[in-house]
């Protein structure tokens, strides 16, 4: 029997910004690296230095030392500096599918550009694992993953017994929901289990007997991890030293300074068959739930709102229709890939959590701006392309056509709101003030208009005002031009637009007014303010305001839906805890104003307005427990007896046409120390919900385990949740409000609109106020109810990823062009309606990709086609797999399609 081998890992846990901001930390980053550089240079013996999987730190640190290229380039390629394979750590499950994608591209081609990509997975400290990683991580080339949450052994509580999430080894299989298979490596211990390694030969004898015991505890072979760092930790210059100190004591060892790629292909050669297998996601169920730190999917969560809103920018509206349209080899690549790689720093897993120092999340938010800017710009050229090759001329003269873009994965029903260019006054033809006197003139005679396709027919819609207003067209081959325009806010009803299509419609003037909205000949309210529809029926209480809805499908009534909860918050940032009093206040307390804010045939609104009574903020108990370091779980602040007013005004919007119940929530926080969520008794007979995650709809039980002691249940969704049973069920959609919790009392589904706390938390006392969101607030929400059918549900996935998603609208001319007036871009034949699409882009061969996953754990036909043609399968990095595109969709299955440039 040979000696074991240790292998020593040096490394530095690197949050690029968290209890201090960026820069700060930059600053360690750089005196870091130039130490790491230094040691390379002058200890043969050092084998390397992990850059923690995230190869944004050589971005970072070139930034200031841009004359250490050539050092960082030599370094990486002789293996003396492990890159990637990610660009950032990024957080699991708070950031789109697409972003796990580019995450890893980008990630890849920064590391091979100096060099080396490391070999494994890693995922150190994200906030559990996502269930697909064993899929995601083999579509980008990889076998094997280390992690340091979710399973049991870890730190400090090293008990294993015979759970789902628990391993008789440091090592194991884990295995996704598609069956994809990869090597899980835990670090049981921490990834700081090596760390500051003594030289001095007693603490040496000591540190090694104990850290020796700890890790063998748990190795599945004779190859034992060391990883020697941890948060922002120094490079420790002597270990080499400290190992031949450690060789010398410990002589039946062989002390390794080394890395993960070496210590991963020891491990493979010498597996044993007992190891245990772990299925799906990760995230701490089999404990007591209190450090799960799923709650950081609500704090700050106007980050998580907009983080939504610019990914919709970046991926269906900027990324989808330049792809679209890049049929001559100028697809904007480079700038894409410069917005993607901003949008990631907003992504790590200490930034989009909302859980750092408000420096922090200042920053962020001019990211998003940033990567919003560019996402327009993008998206408002594409799309003028797309709408300059349609042929409008097929209007009537004396028409103004507007064409309508459905970007989203799921055909609409309802109202488009559109601006038409009308008229233009240009400063060259008069003075400023003169033209803008024209055109408001124009503005204001009455004119009317109708709304006609491109048959010529009248469709529902009208013109609701105008505007006029300052613009300029930006010529790309001569110099800016000004102008006055005059601009028609129009409104029109679209039934059924396909996905991925688009719809010509024109402004036709005419001498009578018409008023399809104002004065309908049928209305969607009737008596006591209730809202109705060919699907639903849906009720609001002048009592409470509640509402009590009927689904038509099954014939089922919801009662007391939409009620808004209360509650006071002394945790922290990563965590919700209620305080000692458990003082609850709802929004049914008290009887709330209803109004009318719109009644027509194809759409209606009743505002409900509620007034809650809560409390100021927590009692200075809380200010103590916080500055004495209480951990959360002793803690006994309460809310104080002061209350003030919270003004909820809650819009619930009904279209004809259209199964979907919209909700939108605005109000103006003032209060501390609290937690605001809507909650949808369901009644429903299931102990299990459904959600959608990271290229997964994954099944989660309502109640946790056995060892579960926090009173709460949090868990994390993308787009929807939804509950059945074997008579229909209940989808909640939502635009970036990421919390949700299933409640035993009626099952009911609680969605978290807003947490206010005021510190970070974990190791330390930083105070948080920004994160107590105070002032302007709105959150926006939707009912999907279904049938009994799996189609059926799966249809209101569909509806419920589209829901944030909203059409384009672009004014034009009358022109000839080789586009029809109304086409889709991409054909999804898929009758169970199984298949969602998460990004459609071109690679670096300007090959068009769609990508996407199964809604369903069952197997379905289906075809995607572009242009009648139907592509082949690729991976992540844009090589072909070994699968015929015309097999069915399999189980939970990750799929790319990639369609030649010159198809």
């Amino acid at each position: 029997m040979g000696k074991k081998k240790v292998f020593v890992v040096s490394h530095s846990h690197w949050d690029r910004e968290w209890y201090m901001p960026f820069e700060k930390h930059r600053l360690r980053l750089v005196e870091l690296l130039d130490e790491v550089l230094d040691l390379i240079d002058t200890d043969p013996k050092f084998n390397s230095f992990q850059l923690d999987g995230q190869a944004i730190i050589i971005d970072d640190y070139l930034a200031m030392r841009p004359e250490n290229q050539p050092r960082i380039e030599k370094a990486v390629a002789a293996g003396k500096l492990r890159v990637g394979p990610f660009y950032v750590l990024q957080d699991d499950f708070l950031i789109s599918p697409e972003s796990h994608v580019k995450d890893f591209q980008i990630g890849r081609a920064t590391a091979e550009k100096y060099g080396n990509m490391m070999g494994i997975g890693y995922f150190p400290d994200t906030f559990g694992n996502m269930g697909q990683t064993p899929q995601m991580l083999k579509l980008a080339g990889l076998d094997a993953v280390a992690f340091g949450r979710g399973v049991k052994p870890t730190g400090l509580n090293n008990q294993v017994s015979d759970g789902n999430f628990e391993s008789a080894y440091s090592e194991m299989n884990w295995v996704g929901p598609d069956q994809s298979q990869v090597l899980g490596i835990l670090f049981a211990n921490w990834y700081s289990n090596g760390n500051e390694v003594p030289v001095e030969k007693a603490e040496a004898k000591a540190y090694w007997l104990e850290k020796l015991a700890d890790v063998e505890r748990y190795a599945s072979t004779d190859n034992l991890l060391m990883m020697n760092g941890v948060d922002h930790q120094p490079v420790q210059k002597d270990i080499t030293q400290a190992l031949a100190v450690a060789q010398e004591l410990f002589p039946d060892y062989e002390f390794i300074h080394s890395n993960l790629d070496d210590y991963l292909a020891a491990v493979k050669a010498d597996l044993p068959e007992d190891l245990s297998t772990i299925n799906g996601e990760l995230t701490s169920q089999e404990t007591d739930g209190w450090y799960t730190l799923t709650n950081t999917a609500s704090s700050r969560i106007y980050l998580k709102q907009e983080n939504a809103k610019v990914q919709r920018q970046l991926i269906n509206e900027a990324t989808q229709l330049a792809a679209v349209m890049s049929t001559d080899g100028q697809y904007p690549q480079a700038q894409l890939t410069y917005a993607w790689k901003l949008l990631l720093e907003n992504q790590i897993h200490d930034s989009i959590t909302g859980c750092s120092v408000d420096p922090v999340h200042r920053e962020m938010m001019t990211r998003f701006e940033k990567v919003s800017q560019i996402a327009e710009a993008i998206r408002d050229k594409a799309q003028a392309s797309l709408v300059a090759e349609i042929n409008t001329a097929v209007f009537p003269a004396e028409t103004t056509p507007f064409v309508v873009i459905n970007p989203s994965g799921s055909s609409k029903s309802g109202v488009i709101k559109a601006e038409v260019e009308l008229d233009r006054a240009l400063f060259k033809d008069g003075r400023p003030d003169a033209q803008f006197a024209k055109m408001q003139l124009i503005a204001q005679q009455k004119r009317h208009y109708v709304v006609i396709d491109a048959d010529g027919q009248e469709v529902t819609g009208e013109i609701t005002g105008f505007t006029t207003r300052f613009d300029a067209d930006l010529p790309t081959d001569r110099f800016r031009v000004p102008y006055i325009g005059v601009y028609a806010q129009v409104e029109v009803f679209v039934k059924d637009l396909a996905a991925f299509s688009w719809q010509t419609f024109a402004l036709k003037q005419v001498d009578r007014a018409l008023t399809y909205f104002d004065q309908p000949q049928s209305s969607l309210i009737s008596a006591n303010h209730t809202l109705e529809n060919q699907y639903l029926k849906v009720a609001v209480s002048a009592v409470d305001g509640s509402l009590n809805i009927l689904d038509k499908k099954t014939q089922k009534t919801y009662q007391r839906m939409a009620v808004i909860e209360d509650t006071g918050d002394m945790g922290n940032e990563y965590i919700y805890k209620e305080t000692a009093d458990q003082q609850r206040i709802y929004s049914t307390d008290q009887a709330p104003r209803i109004q009318i804010k719109r009644d027509t045939e194809k759409v209606a609104t009743i505002e409900i307005i509620s007034t809650l009574s809560i409390p100021k903020q927590a009692t200075p108990q809380l200010a103590y427990e916080q500055r004495a370091v209480i951990d959360i779980t002793h803690r006994q602040a309460t809310r104080s007896s002061e209350l003030i007013d919270l003004e909820l005004h809650t819009l619930v919007t009904l279209e004809a046409d259209n199964p979907v119940l919209k909700f939108d929530v605005t109000y103006d926080n003032q209060a501390l120390d609290h937690r605001l969520r809507v909650l949808f008794p369901t009644g429903l007979a299931t102990t299990e919900n459904e959600s959608e995650s990271i290229f997964e709809v994954v099944k989660r039980p309502n109640q946790p385990e056995k060892d579960w002691q926090n009173p709460t249940n949090p868990q994390r969704q993308q787009a929807f949740v939804n509950l059945h049973d074997d008579q229909g069920g209940v989808t909640v959609a939502n635009d970036g409000l990421n919390e949700y919790e299933i409640l035993p009392k009626n099952n009911t589904i609680a969605i978290t609109l807003l947490r206010c706390v005021g510190e970070l938390g974990d190791w330390g006392y930083f105070l948080t106020p920004e994160a107590q969101c105070q002032g302007a607030q709105h959150a926006s929400f939707a009912l999907i109810f279904h049938n009994e059918q799996a189609t059926d549900r799966l249809t209101s996935y569909q509806l419920a990823r589209a829901f944030a998603i909203p059409c384009l609208t672009q004014g034009t001319t009358r022109h000839t062009g080789n586009r029809p007036t109304a086409d889709t871009w991409l054909t999804i034949q898929d009758s169970a309606q199984a298949f969602a699409v998460t990004g459609v882009e071109r690679d670096q061969n300007q090959d068009l990709v769609v990508r996407g996953y199964n809604l369903d754990r069952t197997a379905h036909p289906i075809q995607v086609s572009v242009n009648d043609a139907t592509g082949d399968l690729i991976d992540f990095q844009s090589q072909p797999i070994a699968q015929d595109c015309q097999t069915p969709l399999q189980n939970a299955e990750i799929r790319s399609y990639r369609f030649k440039a010159n198809q």
